[in-house]
């Protein structure tokens, strides 16, 4: 097993065009083509956490935050990022960031406070732009079933609980083939007008190149003609944060006691007590303060994120309460899904936990 096929299976929980673009993602240190030894899963990468990889004969090190973020022009040691860096070079570990890719993702950062709190019937809260494409192509009737269960099997169709989904106009289209041509159906430098089902189908902006290819090999014509058209419309599935309901509601002081249990947090920093039973609750891993918004626009009674500024707790205008958890807190769980989802695919080798507590904040 090497690094890439595991950097694959990674991809599959949280493709990494789903990443913000202001992040850097995927493999970030290390040679793809390396064989696994074994896995260290970790929210940061900091020496110490290379040290636990040598000790524990981890090398490939999966990391929630990416340990470069902006560029480095020398590595000379001088500072954590280019010590750790080094290290990880002259050890042979691979050093893998999934961030803001696993955040945008239903099953990632926000799903898996969700789980912590006992949420249910959670759903996205700040739905991603950009992500959608409609393919608008021609096919002759005979072959439409055949074109259209390529395009499925490659990703094409799939709209929040449904798959399979697709529209079909039937009309009339011209054409005329030069001299080199060989057309399916008539001769070539002669005009020609047949019957064909004017397909229109949605995908996501990261399947597209695979849902052409499939397109290109089922397609009987020698020119296929299609149209690829960006949406507007945002991905109910991808997205920041989550918004869900607790099974039963509870008064405010109450949720905070679970909260503090749940979450194993040692304080929580909130707006002004609103003296209100709590049902909805939005949640948003690591720095979600311009989340609050939507949090508010969707009905939550309490908004559970990190690093909210003095300011903003005003923003809170008493409609909602904000919780602010500490980012290293609101994200520790994510070692846990990531663990869970690696164990299950890879029995080879060895898929440890970090036990190094990488939080740089204290608390007296």
């Amino acid at each position: 097993m090497t690094v890439k096929n595991v950097c694959n299976y990674l991809e599959e929980l949280a493709p990494l065009a789903y990443a913000e673009s202001f992040d850097n993602v995927g493999l970030l240190v290390g040679d793809s083509a390396m064989k696994v030894a074994g896995i260290l899963i970790t929210l940061d990468t900091l020496e110490n956490v290379i040290d636990e990889a040598i000790a524990k004969k981890c090398n490939l090190i999966v990391s929630f935050h990416p340990i470069i973020f902006n560029g480095l022009k020398k590595i000379t040691g001088k500072n954590y990022v280019e010590r750790v860096v080094l290290k990880a070079i002259k050890n042979d570990i691979a050093i893998y960031s999934m961030h803001t890719a696993l955040d945008n993702v239903s099953r990632g950062v926000s799903a898996q406070i969700c789980k912590q709190l006992g949420l249910v019937n959670y759903k996205t809260l700040i739905p991603q732009k950009h992500t959608l494409k409609k393919l608008t192509t021609y096919v002759p009737r005979a072959k439409k079933d055949t074109v259209l269960q390529a395009l499925y099997q490659a990703g094409a169709g799939s709209i929040g609980n449904y798959s399979e989904c697709s529209f079909s106009v039937l009309g009339a289209s011209t054409f005329k083939g030069n001299i080199t041509s060989n057309p399916v159906v008539g001769k070539p430098e002669v005009k020609e007008q047949t019957i064909e089902d004017q397909l229109h189908i949605s995908l996501e902006a990261k399947d597209e190149s695979k849902i052409l290819k499939a397109l290109f090999a089922q397609h009987p014509y020698e020119e296929v003609a299609y149209e690829i058209t960006a949406l507007e419309n945002r991905n109910q599935n991808i997205g920041m944060g989550m918004l869900g309901e607790l099974k039963a509601p509870m008064q405010e002081e109450a949720f905070m006691h679970l909260l503090k249990e749940k979450m194993q947090v040692k304080c929580i920093r909130h707006s002004k007590l609103l003296n209100k039973t709590i049902k909805n609750v939005a949640v948003l891993g690591g720095s979600g303060s311009f989340g609050l918004k939507n949090a508010i626009a969707q009905g939550a009674d309490v908004y559970v994120s990190a690093d909210f500024k003095y300011h903003e707790f005003y923003q809170a205008e008493n409609q909602i309460i904000i919780m602010d958890i500490g980012h290293y807190e609101s994200e520790q769980f994510t070692k846990n899904l990531l663990y869970d989802y690696l164990k299950k695919k890879f029995s080879t080798f060895a898929v440890i936990l970090s036990e190094e507590i990488t939080n740089p904040i204290n608390y007296f």
